[in-house]
């Protein structure tokens, strides 16, 4: 898609553009921050795969329709001339043009809103179907019954048989209370664009801790979605840290300790549940459950 001037689409009325790239049926992949970004694993992936591809930030959505401002508090910062600024919640699309033959890519981080879900939603479908993007792919991670000891449990999901049969995932069938990944997917679906979420498990009993672990698993399940390869040193870096670190605290508690030993043999035993993907779905779906007790 290419435009000649940079007024925004009458559509698109929160949509703030800064440049308006031209774009070949890119993909998109999404991560919020918030419930569904456990260990911020999914945000992290997101953003280095925007860093690896070179990816320009081009347009944002305006926050002030879409947060309760006593809830996600905007901050105050100091820019690089030393003057104090407001950072609200952000939304943000960047492109990265030709990150593989005949793949463009289009990355949006943002943060999960409060308020007016299906118009935010319709924002980024919109600007979806502007440049006929042929897969929205949401990135998420949740807390699951998992050791941090072994391979991080990734699984897929989508809505549309097509693209669970094309991309090799599983059918969504959950029923029940769900969150902004929930509602893009099935705003997606209305409109015919396909989708497709992927899921990585961060351990219970780290659930505060940053998880480059499951973001590598996340950035590494993407990769073999849009068969591209994906340098991700940086990322394999931190994980092997992050096992270490999270050795050293769950040695010092014997009680945690005895836990991580028996989610071990339960995996073990399990490899191929796991693998499969049922048991995890299940673990999403409680997840989920949770959040609305």
């Amino acid at each position: 898609m290419a435009s000649d001037g940079l007024e925004p689409f009458p559509a698109l009325e929160h949509v703030r553009w800064l440049t308006q790239p031209d774009l070949d049926e890119p993909v998109m992949l999404v991560a919020f921050e918030g419930w569904n970004d456990a260990g911020n694993a999914a945000t992290t992936a997101v953003r280095h795969l925007g860093s690896t591809w070179n990816a320009k930030m081009f347009a944002t959505i305006d926050p002030e329709s879409f947060y309760d401002f006593s809830e996600t508090r905007p901050r105050v910062s100091f820019d690089d001339d030393n003057r104090r600024v407001i950072v609200w919640p952000e939304n943000n699309f960047a492109d990265a043009a030709r990150v593989a033959r005949s793949l463009d890519v289009i990355t949006m981080v943002g943060v999960e809103p409060q308020l007016n879900w299906r118009t935010f939603c319709s924002q980024v479908t919109g600007l979806a179907r502007i440049y006929d993007v042929r897969l929205v792919v949401t990135l998420g991670a949740l807390l699951a019954e998992v050791p941090h000891t072994r391979p991080v449990s990734v699984f897929g999901t989508a809505y549309d048989d097509k693209v669970v049969s094309d991309l090799k995932l599983m059918p969504s069938r959950y029923e029940g209370p769900t969150g902004i990944v929930g509602v893009l997917h099935a705003a997606c679906h209305e409109l015919g664009l396909p989708s497709a979420s992927l899921w990585a498990a961060v351990p219970t009993y780290i659930p505060t801790a940053p998880s480059p672990k499951a973001a590598l698993a996340l950035v590494r399940k993407t990769a073999e979605l849009l068969h591209v390869e994906v340098e991700a040193g940086e990322l394999e870096i931190a994980a092997r840290s992050y096992e270490e670190q999270v050795d050293e605290v769950v040695q010092g508690d014997d009680e945690t300790a005895q836990y991580v030993a028996q989610l071990e043999e339960s995996f073990d035993e399990n490899t191929n549940v796991f693998e499969t993907g049922p048991s995890l779905i299940d673990e999403v779906e409680q997840f989920l459950r949770d959040q609305e007790r």
